[in-house]
């Protein structure tokens, strides 16, 4: 039981937490024939924009309702209407995700009443989807938005009014701790059980960086809006991630469908347990392809252990990414130097290290000194450089890696991948030390 304490800062000097907003942005982007719009002014939208861009090396389609001050002091239903009908006209979205921002949040805009009005008032409209969510930034963290987008879009795209179970499909509802890459290995190794997984947002088509043969103005892979409204067919629910626990459970309570969370699908123990509940799940036996992959990390935990054991390693993430990191290293017998992360969830008395600390890098600097290997987010680039002590990274963004998202982190294959990236880190580190 770990004890967590609040930095006693009145303000974040370093900050290690992204915005709601842009949680809310990511979600929406694993849906196919998605336009993203977010409720603010042009400066709010282009914050957004350039973060995901230099994270993700690839243009992203985001819209804006270009709140001006007279706009803001005046309402701005009509701004949000012509924003959605000029979409309309110019890039027919299957899907709107409107998401708030702190202004229009502190101004207190209806936004339900809204498109409620906008609705009634044109009625060709009908057909569309219009998902909003609420994700002011002045309060809450990219893993809040994201998890608050996909509840929204559980709750708000209509689902089919009769439900007929499917005994092979499966809801797969990942958090924002999971990369396209970690998105695409999960989605294999669910099909080697015969399943037919319906992840929600599907973000290994959509933001995985593959060419199209055409410009499309709005997202052009992901989680389809026909894969949507028979999620509730589904005969299973695997919630990757624990802030995707209440998502799950709308699924549960509208449609009666069990679910499962998994907190971390990195490690021999973790994949593991993953593999046998698909099993169970399918009634098929684990194939001989995991079977050989198990068999390959379990040569490689024993050949990179000592490379491993009794390291001192800190780290800052979101809750989520965190809790799975953490299990991943103690099961490799690293020392937990330093936890620092952004928001205070239930999740957090549960890890099982010393402490963990709410605050931002300013306290990861501080509490990081005499670490073996730090793991974050880009942004802690100088702090790893001031300490010398080798930067791991993880998380978002991560702006000085040309690779990030694309490779997997989870299943045995992804573990493996994982221990040669950080031993091989250790490795230089132990070099240096022999020639000094």
């Amino acid at each position: 039981m770990a004890i967590v304490s609040v930095t006693s800062t009145s303000v974040a000097v370093n900050p290690l937490k992204q915005s709601q907003t842009l949680g809310g942005v990511l979600a929406f982007l694993g849906l196919k024939g998605v336009m993203p719009i977010l409720h603010g002014s042009q400066g709010c939208t282009a914050l957004v924009k350039v973060v995901l861009e230099r994270h993700l090396r690839h243009s992203i389609p985001l819209s804006t309702t270009a709140m001006t001050e007279v706009a803001t002091i005046l309402g701005g239903e009509e701004n949000v209407e012509q924003a959605i009908l000029t979409l309309v006209q110019k890039s027919q979205p299957e899907i709107i995700g409107l998401c708030t921002t702190g202004l229009m949040e502190t101004r207190g805009d209806d936004m339900g009443r809204f498109v409620k009005e906008i609705r009634h008032r044109h009625p060709e409209l009908d057909y569309l989807p219009i998902v909003v969510v609420s994700t002011p930034d002045f309060k809450g963290t990219l893993q809040d938005g994201f998890a608050a987008a996909v509840e929204s879009i559980l709750k708000e795209i209509p689902l089919e009014s009769e439900k007929q179970s499917h005994s092979n499909q499966i809801a797969i509802l990942a958090s924002s701790a999971f990369t396209p890459g970690d998105i695409q290995e999960i989605k294999e190794i669910v099909t080697s059980f015969e399943l037919v997984p319906i992840v929600v947002p599907d973000l290994s088509n959509s933001l995985d960086g593959h060419l199209e043969d055409s410009q499309h103005g709005i997202i052009a892979h992901g989680t389809t809006l026909t894969q949507l409204r028979s999620i509730g067919n589904s005969a299973f629910t695997i919630a990757l991630g624990e802030s995707m626990r209440r998502p799950a459970q709308i699924l549960e309570k509208r449609f009666g469908i069990p679910y499962e969370v998994f907190g971390e699908l990195t490690g021999l123990v973790a994949v593991d347990k993953f593999l046998q509940a698909l099993s169970s799940i399918s009634g098929n036996r684990v194939s001989e392809k995991y079977c050989r992959q198990r068999r390959e990390l379990q040569s490689i935990m024993l050949s990179t252990h000592f490379h491993f054991g009794g390291k001192r390693v800190s780290l800052a993430m979101e809750p989520d990414l965190l809790w799975s990191t953490v299990s991943f290293l103690q099961s490799m017998g690293v020392q937990i130097h330093a936890a620092v992360t952004t928001s205070r969830t239930p999740l957090l008395e549960k890890l099982p290290i010393v402490s963990v600390t709410i605050g931002d890098l300013e306290d990861f600097e501080l509490l990081a000194s005499g670490s073996d290997l730090l793991i974050a987010n880009s942004h802690a680039g100088a702090i790893a450089q001031r300490l010398g002590i080798p930067l791991y990274r993880q998380g978002i963004p991560i702006l000085d890696k040309l690779d990030s998202g694309r490779f997997p982190k989870v299943g045995y294959r992804g573990t493996m991948q994982l221990l040669f990236d950080l031993g091989n880190l250790f490795l230089m580190e132990e070099a240096k030390v022999q020639h000094s």
